[in-house]
């Protein structure tokens, strides 16, 4: 497929503020990964120099190999015990009073890393009272009692990404099946008392009535909260981008979430899953789950 020139409105400014080098410098000092950089999210720039960054568990290479993803992909290396720890000290650090976990797939673990993430929920939690926390995280190859660890832990918002709509899972490398998988998902985190999220790439080939569908079988499940963005191509090795959807075009899926009855919804060009995460959580009714 020829590739789609990038238009205007996918331009970001090289980093250049203080607090940008500052938050890198903590990063490296306590030797964590950010999705921020193994994913290589536009929005690293003005995020870091807003002083927040979503923190990458359980190293920086995924078991598995979706063709929109530019993390590593191989064998990963044992977790490290210390990172809770770790992660903690820099969530003090940067002075964060709302944190985002997630973490690349471990399906060499017998639960996925759901303890891993108990951890650094407790971790986090203890040594900076009051802090929120939302979690990112994999499908536990629909292992729900790993799900429960981590509900268990106590995060503000489980956050599961849908990634895209049924009848493109095949372009992302991803069997149909486990579209259903992460439905499950979502509605048993709602079960177990969770406050739920999740967020759809657009720009692989979907059509409209398609997005339809997924967002009617978000609200099926009970989401309460939605990002939608633009996917990017990260290399030539993966998935082509197949159209870049106008900010206009945003605005008017945003507009059908919201009537779907989701209590939140950033949609945009860059949006990507923890964009504006704070914002999100705090137009949530008090007692919201």
């Amino acid at each position: 497929m020829r590739s789609v020139p990038k238009p205007s409105w996918l331009k970001v400014r090289l980093p250049a503020h203080p607090a940008y080098f500052e938050v890198g410098e903590i990063v490296r000092r306590n030797q964590l990964h950010t999705i921020c950089q193994s994913a290589r999210c536009p929005n690293v720039g003005s995020c870091w120099a807003a002083r927040t960054a979503t923190f990458l568990i359980l190293g920086d290479v995924c078991t598995r190999r979706c063709a929109f993803c530019a993390v590593k992909k191989g064998v990963p290396g044992p977790p490290r015990l210390t990172e809770p720890g770790r992660v903690a000290e820099a969530v003090g650090s940067l002075g964060l009073k709302y944190v985002v976990l997630t973490s690349v797939t471990r399906d060499d673990l017998p639960d996925g890393g759901a303890s891993a993430f108990a951890r650094t929920i407790g971790a986090v939690k203890r040594l900076n009272p009051g802090v929120r926390v939302e979690v990112l995280v994999p499908d536990f190859q629909g292992d729900l009692e790993a799900l429960g660890e981590v509900i268990g832990a106590g995060p503000d918002v489980l956050n599961h990404n849908l990634e895209t709509t049924e009848a493109c899972y095949s372009l992302i490398n991803r069997p149909p099946e486990n579209y259903r998988r992460s439905l499950r998902l979502l509605k048993t985190a709602k079960k177990l008392g969770a406050t739920t999220k999740s967020g759809l790439m657009v720009g692989l080939g979907e059509g409209g009535d398609e997005v339809i569908r997924t967002l009617a079988d978000l609200r099926e499940a009970d989401c309460d909260l939605l990002t939608l963005g633009q996917y990017l191509r990260p290399s030539r090795d993966n998935a082509a981008v197949s159209r870049y959807v106008t900010p206009e075009e945003f605005e008017v899926m945003k507009a059908r979430a919201l009537a779907f009855g989701f209590k939140g919804v950033e949609a945009g060009p860059l949006v990507r899953s923890s964009y504006r995460a704070h914002e999100m959580w705090s137009v949530l009714p008090k007692g919201t789950a």
